[in-house]
């Protein structure tokens, strides 16, 4: 799993890019996120590549750490998650 560190005041984007995974010609259906509460997820999407997806996460609470979820659906019809820790740490 990915970690990085989030200020307490920090609005950034946070993606995962699924070309390594993806076979050749299998692009994403669907991507979705799941974020804990104290987190707020603000916008979602695809990259126009098709093989990598983002989420926006404004603040968090100092000192705390999440644990953000993205899950795709493939156009071949596999599925898979990947998750990003993030420190919320004065920065």
């Amino acid at each position: 799993m990915l970690t990085k560190p989030h200020d307490p005041d920090a609005k950034l984007w946070y993606g995962v890019n699924w070309e390594d995974w993806l076979d050749d010609g299998v692009t994403i259906v669907t991507s979705t996120w799941s974020v804990p509460t104290g987190v707020t997820k603000i916008s979602e999407g695809n990259t126009d590549t098709q093989s990598a997806v983002k989420v926006y996460i404004p603040a968090g609470v100092e000192g705390e750490e999440y644990i953000i979820t993205n899950h795709i659906v493939a156009s071949d019809g596999q599925e898979e998650d990947r998750s990003i820790k993030l420190k919320i740490r004065e920065r």
